[in-house]
């Protein structure tokens, strides 16, 4: 596409100056995402979604950029708008719309207001497809934009966060319309999840910070596959890492892969680093503040910013030195003791750094690419509520990128698929 005469579509954007520095940084990101360039090849040819719309919410970034784009090569009209103000690459969102003619909505550290003013600009496409980065989109549809639910086919969401929120709507009849799970694909949490959160995660700390992780205590709360990402990561680096979770399962889990397992009351004490990946809210709050050392350095990477009680350190902390660092702020509590908050309490990994490498997220927008296709011909049959991604394409993913790093696998004999199948074989 030739950006000099283009038509420009629908956007809001901070600075169009960018667009040619983004496109480089999109390619780049497109390099080390060969699974998705091979399914854009494909939707090149076959225009699976012509006369589509589709509405996304999420992570403005160039990983994202190159799903975008794949989507359009498929024939879709698509709007995006950012899913974490802190997290949007105002190179990337100039990119989108003066490089790829893509409508994008998305300004880095834009306020409330701002935020859900993009989210309803994104819908205001009349979408058939939503795209989801923890549920907001769809929420917003179905309490001040419901008048667009019935031109809803399906979507997807890629966060654990909002798969929860999805799953609560569902459980209380509210959800309209089929809503694909594409984080709960083995090649998105196994893969996304842990080596991506847990590497992009531990980058932010040490962006923010300079901290040297070898002989810290690194508390991580939360034990799903995110925080084993995290603890891993930071095993490897030399950090004694404690594990803090609700779930006996997860908990056994932990203490049987050599972590320590503590409450988080306890944990505070002894704690240099804090990393919440949960889901929930208040998970470290002003009972925990008042235990932890001086110093103590305090990041989120759940999806929302309510993980830590952000909203009790800007009441009660008797100073804030802003910005001391990277993305860090400095919270004086009464006792004279201080604590580091890392990216606002916002996701980390997104907020003081550049998200997952895109070798990763190559699976996780490859899986949403091919769901999304799914849906097209196959929503209709879905009830409302939230499903699974089909195993088929599950496993095509993985069969893609391990073509793509070199690698080759076994397949079964005849024989071997006649005993898997038959009951009659006695051992």
């Amino acid at each position: 596409m030739n950006p000099t005469t283009m038509t420009l579509p629908r956007h809001d954007i901070a600075d169009a100056s960018l667009a040619a520095d983004g496109k480089k940084r999109i390619e780049w990101a497109g390099r080390n995402m060969p699974v998705l360039a091979e399914i854009r090849e494909r939707f090149e040819r076959e225009k699976p979604f012509n006369g589509v719309r589709i509405a996304a919410c999420m992570h403005v970034t160039t990983e994202t950029a190159n799903l975008m784009i794949t989507l359009k090569a498929g024939g879709a009209e698509i709007a995006l708008c950012a899913s974490n103000p802190l997290s949007t690459q105002d190179d990337t969102a100039a990119a989108l719309v003066h490089e790829y003619g893509i409508s994008t909505f998305a300004r880095n550290a834009i306020d409330r207001d701002g935020y859900y003013a993009h989210i309803n600009a994104a819908l205001d496409i009349e979408p058939h497809q939503v795209f989801d980065d923890g549920c907001d989109l769809v929420n917003t549809l179905h309490t001040t934009r419901q008048e667009l639910l019935p031109n809803i086919s399906g979507g997807c969401e890629e966060t654990t966060t909002g798969v929860i929120r999805l799953r609560q709507m569902a459980k209380d009849g509210a959800l309209t319309f089929p809503m694909v799970a594409v984080n709960d694909t083995d090649t998105k949490h196994m893969f996304d999840n842990r080596y991506g959160t847990g590497q992009s995660t531990l980058d932010a700390v040490f962006r923010a910070t300079n901290i040297l992780l070898a002989g810290k205590v690194l508390v991580v709360a939360g034990f799903g596959y995110c925080g084993k990402g995290v603890a891993e990561r930071g095993r490897g680096l030399g950090a004694d890492v404690i594990v803090t979770e609700i779930d006996p399962t997860k908990a056994l889990d932990a203490m049987m892969q050599g972590y320590r397992v503590m409450p988080m009351h306890e944990a505070a004490k002894v704690g240099d680093i804090f990393i919440t990946v949960t889901g929930n809210r208040d998970v470290l709050r002003a009972e925990h503040f008042s235990l932890m050392k001086d110093g103590a350095i305090l990041a989120n990477s759940g999806h929302f910013d309510i993980e830590i009680d952000v909203a009790w350190l800007e009441k009660y902390a008797t100073k804030k030195n802003s910005k001391i660092r990277h993305q860090t702020d400095e919270y004086v509590l009464a006792d004279g003791k201080r604590v580091l908050l890392i990216a606002e309490g916002r996701l980390v990994n997104l907020g003081a750094a550049e998200g997952h490498p895109a070798v990763v997220m190559d699976m996780s927008f490859s899986d949403q690419a091919l769901t999304a296709e799914w849906l097209v011909k196959s929503a209709k049959d879905l009830a409302p509520g939230v499903h699974n991604v089909p195993e088929a394409i599950d496993k095509e993913v993985a069969s893609l990128k391990l073509k793509s790093l070199g690698a080759e696998i076994d397949t079964l004999t005849s024989e071997q698929v006649q005993y898997l199948n038959s009951w009659e074989h006695g051992s």
